[in-house]
């Protein structure tokens, strides 16, 4: 019985190092599945950010391109602009030049004179304000914000452009 017990013990034992080998190597198997997983989402993750960036400079170049055409097309309308004046009679030049400023003065002078024509309406009549709210709401009824739009691209077109360094 000793001898049927330690023969079994044996072929047990010698089979061991295979068992622990089996265990091993499915560990093993599994941690470089993981692994190659992991690689493979990163490498998608960086196809995708790849993808991205690349997506991004195409769109940096079409913003370029697109900038590129607008300066393009306005030394064209400048040169064009150019030649009708060389031909054209020197009161047609000097009126297209006033052009661009005549409008801002009439904005601007329109603007000066609806406000002052509402704060004189204002004032001659103190019923209508009768608190701060009422103020802020003729103050808002005399600067609207259409009217703030307007001047503010005038003030933009004509003062956006100058350097604001000094010289």
């Amino acid at each position: 019985m000793l001898s049927l017990i330690s023969t079994l013990g044996g072929l047990l034992i010698s089979g061991l190092p295979k068992l622990l080998e089996y265990f091993q190597d499915r560990q093993d198997k599994a941690h470089e599945l993981a692994l190659a997983r992991m690689q493979g989402e990163i490498q998608a993750q960086m196809m995708r950010e790849g993808f991205l960036a690349q997506q991004r400079v195409e769109e940096i170049r079409t913003d370029q391109v697109a900038m590129q055409a607008d300066a393009e097309m306005t030394v064209a309308a400048l040169e064009h602009d150019q030649k009708v004046l060389d031909r054209a009679s020197r009161w047609v030049a000097n009126y297209v030049g006033t052009v661009r400023p005549t409008v801002t003065y009439i904005f601007v002078l329109e603007l000066c004179a609806i406000n002052a024509w509402f704060a004189w309406y204002a004032f001659q009549n103190p019923a209508l304000i009768n608190g701060v709210d009422d103020l802020v709401k003729f103050g808002d009824l005399i600067f609207s914000s259409d009217e703030m739009a307007m001047l503010g691209g005038i003030i933009g077109f004509w003062f956006g452009s100058r350097n604001w360094s000094k010289k």
